[in-house]
């Protein structure tokens, strides 16, 4: 059985935002039931060996909420996390590696692009390439992630481009960079033993065909979810960026998630990479209701997932 356990759904900043006080960050600072750390997910086919699907800045804090992940009863060093696939080279997707430096071995599996812009940062050299292999992705290739003792994982990985961009930081003018492949990378995990399959796409910018039937009749989907609508952060005053000037496809409106992917027949879709501002993550919210009665959820730290 293939499951997903969702460590983190929140957007980059989580939720509430550290220096934020819009509507929703408002709502989440007075109620702690409302606050959730960042997006990442951890994947397993016999729910021992896990394995990660970016590593966001809260790792540490979603390790210890995560019963799955803790060490091993009786082993002096031990960790059930066997590898980090990598979706993009974002500071939300990457950071929390700096808090897997202690020696644990597990390989990092990511786009030449991404290990490229790791390597160019001696930060990351706090993990020892003798016990945390570098191993490059090429969409396209399915492959099966080993274990650290080098027994094969049971999952296959299939990784393939999705419309996105460079990340941020690496931007050097006022307009977006032209995306290019490996940006921004999904994921189709597969129980190699009973064929059930999942995607994930923590960020996207469009739906191509080619996409859109790579996910029809999909069991499992995780979509990105970062916006409500496109001008989000603009009606705001948070921003001057448009969604897809970031980078990502919103939820509502005619071209928005929601409706293009509305006649896939996926059975469950899952909402995350959801950004602070958005209002779907007020339960009573107009916007939230809208979400669920599309048959999306928008999960918690924590909500395991099986397909």
């Amino acid at each position: 059985m293939l499951k997903i356990v969702v460590l983190g759904a929140a957007a980059g900043g989580g939720l509430p935002q550290w220096n934020c006080r819009c509507a929703v960050c408002a709502e989440a600072w007075s109620d702690p039931a409302l606050r959730e750390t960042q997006a990442s997910l951890a994947a397993s086919v016999d729910g021992r060996s896990w394995f990660l699907i970016n590593a966001s800045p809260d790792l540490r804090a979603q390790i210890l909420a995560t019963p799955q992940l803790h060490p091993r009863e009786g082993s002096l060093r031990h960790s059930p996390v066997a590898g980090v696939i990598l979706t993009n080279g974002e500071i939300d997707a990457v950071t929390g590696l700096l808090s897997m430096r202690e020696g644990q071995p597990f390989a990092l599996h990511a786009h030449p692009r991404v290990l490229e812009t790791l390597a160019a940062n001696s930060l990351f050299n706090v993990l020892d390439p003798a016990k945390v292999p570098r191993l490059p992705i090429s969409p396209g290739e399915p492959f099966e992630p080993l274990l650290p003792d080098g027994r094969p994982s049971g999952l296959l990985v299939e990784a393939f481009d999705a419309p996105g961009k460079p990340a941020w930081y690496l931007e050097t003018a006022a307009e977006a960079p032209k995306p290019a492949a490996g940006d921004t990378l999904g994921l189709t995990l597969t129980d190699r033993a009973s064929g059930a399959r999942a995607h994930v796409l923590l960020a996207c910018a469009a739906l191509t065909p080619d996409l859109a039937e790579r996910l029809r009749g999909a069991d499992l989907l995780f979509f990105d979810g970062t916006l409500w609508r496109d001008d989000e952060m603009i009606l705001g005053g948070l921003s001057q960026k448009t969604g897809r000037r970031m980078g990502h496809l919103s939820i509502s409106g005619p071209e928005g998630a929601m409706a293009l992917l509305g006649d896939l027949e996926i059975r469950r879709k899952v909402f995350l990479h959801v950004n602070n501002s958005n209002p779907v993550w007020l339960p009573a919210s107009p916007e939230r209701a809208a979400v669920e009665a599309a048959g999306w959820s928008i999960p918690r730290q924590g909500e395991e997932f099986a397909a």
